[in-house]
């Protein structure tokens, strides 16, 4: 069931791409497509401190999908409240305990996932910090998050290609 779901996410991402964002499946050594392992690539939001980057996100699909949401990893070291040292994304919308908060759903598409990062980078959640020190600095120096912010921005330009 996740292969067809992913065949037809792929196709729905194609048709109706963000403007921005960047989304497909792997290619393996034999050249075959693995759609269980996406890269993506999330632009920084406009008028954000974020904005001017283009930054990358793999997403790692269960045999259970779309029961069960993809795992979505920024790189290991990215600054955010709501992203693990490991670069494991802390978001509800990708939790499927409903006890704990999770909004996951069987219906929820990858162009929402994907739009949903976005908008969790420019608002992060510090009630529930992944990441403790950019948590820390986000709610006691606001000016110098987003002058750490823009750093990394600076190391995650968009590709030349956006295909």
């Amino acid at each position: 069931m996740a292969s067809q779901r992913l065949l037809e996410e792929r196709k729905l991402f194609r048709k109706n791409r963000p403007y921005g964002f960047v989304g497909k499946p792997l290619t393996r050594e034999d050249g075959s497509i693995d759609l269980t392992r996406w890269e993506c690539r999330i632009p920084g939001p406009e008028k954000t401190a974020w904005e001017g980057g283009c930054y990358p996100l793999s997403m790692a699909f269960p045999d259970s999908y779309p029961d069960n949401p993809p795992e979505c990893k920024f790189p290991a070291g990215f600054f955010h409240p709501n992203v693990y040292p490991s670069g494991m994304v802390c978001l509800s919308l990708l939790d499927n305990d409903t006890e704990l908060g999770g909004q996951w759903a069987p219906s929820i598409n990858i162009v929402q996932i994907v739009q949903g990062i976005q908008e969790l980078l420019k608002s992060p959640n510090v009630y529930s910090p992944a990441q403790a020190p950019a948590c820390e600095l986000l709610k006691k120096d606001p000016a110098a998050y987003e002058r750490r912010v823009k750093e990394q921005a600076k190391k995650y330009p968009p590709p030349e290609d956006e295909e």
